[in-house]
């Protein structure tokens, strides 16, 4: 059938108040960005007329300011899952202007197929292609956008010309099926591909396309600095020598790696060291710094959820598209960020922490135990579940005032028992096999920046006896001297004894 050419406007128009509306993509890639400025506007207009205007907001995981951004500022948001990094939106959940509540990615879809969550009545999709059938060719990235092309009543596509339809065969689309009838997903190897290469749509639910031309709004990653290449030489050297002690196979194994310049980082150093085996990746965000490896023929084949390239990243890999295809694949997050899937193929995956304690727990979310910053992600998703689990952070932030490992964390997100090395600038320690007191004396040892080492040592020393020597009195002493003089040096620990 043909389809009706509409405007962004009239496509915001099929959205009432209280609407449920997902979004395809995942970070700023593959989102759409015509319909949800328009959306934000006539918001902001109902609102000036005295009339409420807000939408429970379902999407694959952060979003372009042409979603989160807008939105947040036109106050048209009610709730909103699962990830976000967005500075407006962020402003809203900690003003408790908008719910929000943190998910683990790879459940997102599964959720609401089982009804756990409210079912979306609008989709709106970013494609580079459709057929008269229905058959939807997604952008550079997919999220959950073929659970909720099936659970919504009314599909909205935005056919984006940024994006080549030969882009039509890099995704892989598969849904597994639900209890009681789910069978294992068969991935063996992240160059497996078990779908199809589009999201089938009722053509009678999709009321228009809203042609567009708008660009990715993934920002450029940050230049490598002195304590980002540290990391990256401590994560690589660590590798090394465990393939050296047999502990890693001699092939080595598929990487997970997290979102962001630490990752691209680690990325880059991993593929530089020649003692490194040239690897294959199995994550969520495929980075710039994987298509550098690739051209260098350091990554052999990435499967992620998304690209999240760079501006430049992106129209090389859309130059070489025929070659890129045989060497990528997207799939919907269930899929690559799959608990199943991480474990058979033995992941090493590697995560960033916001704030770690000296017992290997990890903050991956809230600033100083209330303020959200971004959300879980899908960190969760490997590393429980991953051969090995790394998580990196610097020492410090904010010019030193503040240390990211702490007595306790603020917030726990992931516990010590899924936490197996703890790296940073200053060193790496080895959790596995370690009772409390001895992460407690390795993290301090190996990773704590050299202005905290005697706090940390001290406060240690007030444990009160037990497994975990733990002073609830003291644990959260880097807080509060943090939240009464902006700096976590300023501790007296006499006033605990």
């Amino acid at each position: 059938m043909a389809f009706k050419s509409i405007s962004a406007e009239e496509a915001a128009s099929f959205i009432q108040h209280d609407d449920v509306v997902g979004f395809s993509g995942f970070t700023a890639a593959g989102c759409p960005k015509a319909v949800t400025m328009a959306l934000a506007k006539r918001a902001e207009a109902e609102h000036a007329a005295g009339r409420p205007f807000k939408i429970g907001m379902f999407t694959g995981a952060s979003t372009g300011d042409s979603i989160d951004g807008c939105l947040s500022r036109a106050h048209a948001i009610k709730f909103r899952s699962p990830y976000q990094s967005t500075k407006d939106m962020r402003v809203e959940l900690n003003n408790r202007d908008a719910h929000y509540f943190d998910l683990h990615l790879s459940e997102l879809a599964q959720y609401l197929r089982y009804g756990f969550l409210p079912r979306p009545r609008v989709v709106i999709l970013e494609a580079c292609d459709i057929t008269a059938d229905g058959k939807i060719t997604p952008t550079s990235g997919v999220g959950i956008a073929p659970t909720l092309a099936h659970l919504a009543d009314i599909v909205i596509v935005e056919l984006n010309k940024q994006h080549p339809k030969s882009l039509s065969g890099m995704h892989d689309i598969y849904e597994p099926l639900d209890p009681p009838l789910r069978r294992e997903i068969p991935i063996y190897s992240p160059s497996d591909r078990i779908g199809v290469p589009y999201i089938q749509v009722d053509p009678k639910k999709i009321v228009g396309i809203v042609e567009t031309d708008f660009p990715n709004e993934v920002g450029d990653f940050a230049p490598l600095d002195e304590v980002t290449e540290l990391i990256g030489k401590n994560v690589t050297d660590f590798f090394v020598s465990e393939i050296k002690l047999g502990k890693i196979p001699a092939t080595f194994l598929p990487i997970q790696s997290g979102v962001g310049n630490i990752a691209n980082a680690v990325l880059g150093a991993l593929g530089m060291n020649k003692d490194i085996p040239a690897f294959q990746v199995y994550t969520e965000v495929i980075q710039d710094a994987v298509i550098d490896l690739m051209k260098k023929g350091r990554v052999t084949f990435a499967s992620g959820c998304s690209l999240t390239l760079s501006s430049a990243a992106l129209k090389e890999v859309y130059d070489n598209i025929e070659d890129f295809k045989k060497k990528m694949v997207l799939r919907p997050q269930e899929i690559s960020n799959n608990p199943e899937i991480a474990r058979r193929l033995g992941l090493i995956a590697i995560n960033t922490a916001l704030e770690a304690d000296i017992f290997g727990n990890i903050n991956s979310t809230h600033v100083v135990g209330t303020k959200m910053m971004n959300g879980i992600g899908g960190s969760a998703d490997f590393c429980r579940n991953a051969y090995l689990s790394v998580f990196t952070t610097p020492s410090t932030a904010k010019g030193g005032k503040i240390s990211a490992i702490v007595p306790m964390v603020s917030h726990q997100d992931h516990s010590e028992h899924s936490v197996k090395v703890l790296i940073t600038e200053c060193g790496v320690a080895d959790l596995r096999g370690l009772s409390p007191i001895q992460r407690a004396e390795s993290i301090i040892e190996n990773c704590v920046h050299p202005s905290y080492k005697s706090s940390l040592t001290e406060y240690l020393k007030l444990g009160v006896k037990g497994h975990t020597p733990q002073h609830l009195g003291a644990c959260f002493a880097f807080h509060a001297a943090f939240n009464k003089t902006g700096d976590m040096r300023n501790i007296d620990w006499n006033q605990y004894k």
